[in-house]
């Protein structure tokens, strides 16, 4: 009795199975959004409810909204108090951070007040900052430097305390000065996560300058929002959301990406 090989097998053994399918990263996420784009398109064709609009509707008031030249108005008006409000928030928090990080008195003085500002809830603050600033851009540059700045002090502060006490010996046992071992060692091994923290404070720069443009004054954007909610035209409405979340998505992902070029080359290489 002969034995033959089956046509699926090599040398009497069977090759390993090749049917799995296998996803990169890009395909995944790529996967995710026309899901909850399809998911959003059914939602709105049922409908869920009459001031849900399908996504085709509201693509159809983005471009018009883009065509017309309002949306980049808008975008204008409230970059302007997003912009002033991260640079100080970065500078200041930075600093603050740093110095919380290396000294306990300024610990001390510091982290209740930033610690009690993350947990506040900021809708219920930005009234009292319109009686103290009025409707103008200072009332939003104060509401983004309220949600920013916490993140980017906590972050910071933490980066810095937790510096690998390795370097930090390394440094004193080759007679490395307090400054050198702050600027050299501290600093660039905690640059990661302080950058980490100015990528979510720009993330939660940008929700205190919509919520400035919903409750303070309706300009920029938030006038967008505002305006086509009181006409019930939702698609508008939606679609002025939809480009708040691109925009912020997009500014988020460019700023890691600068992140891992210039603080974390490893997490590229290993990508």
């Amino acid at each position: 009795m002969t034995m033959t090989a089956s046509p699926d097998t090599v040398g009497g053994k069977r090759p390993a199975s090749s049917t799995g399918l296998k996803f990169s990263g890009l395909q995944l996420r790529l996967i995710s959004i026309v899901v909850f784009f399809l998911a959003w398109e059914i939602s709105g064709h049922v409908p869920i409810s009459p001031a849900f609009p399908t996504l085709s509707a509201t693509m159809m008031a983005m471009f018009e909204m883009i065509f017309d030249g309002s949306l980049f108005l808008a975008y204008f008006e409230t970059l302007k108090p997003l912009a002033l409000g991260v640079a100080i928030s970065a500078f200041f928090g930075v600093a603050i951070g740093v110095s919380m990080g290396l000294n306990k008195k300024s610990r001390w003085l510091w982290e209740p007040i930033f610690v009690v500002l993350q947990a506040s809830p900021v809708a219920a603050l930005i009234p009292l900052i319109t009686y103290a600033y009025g409707i103008g851009i200072t009332a939003k540059t104060v509401a983004v430097i309220i949600l920013a700045s916490p993140i980017i002090v906590l972050n910071t502060y933490k980066a810095v305390g937790n510096a690998s006490p390795v370097l930090v010996q390394m440094s004193r046992a080759f007679q490395g000065s307090r400054m050198q071992e702050i600027w050299k060692v501290i600093i660039p091994n905690a640059a990661p996560i302080i950058f980490a923290g100015l990528r979510l404070g720009v993330a939660a720069g940008f929700i205190g300058v919509i919520l400035a443009e919903l409750l303070i004054t309706p300009t920029g954007i938030g006038d967008i929002i505002s305006y086509n909610r009181s006409i019930a035209k939702y698609p508008h409405m939606y679609a002025a959301v939809l480009s708040i979340i691109v925009f912020s998505a997009v500014m988020v992902g460019l700023l890691e990406k600068a992140e891992v070029k210039y603080f974390r080359p490893e997490k590229k290489r290993g990508q």
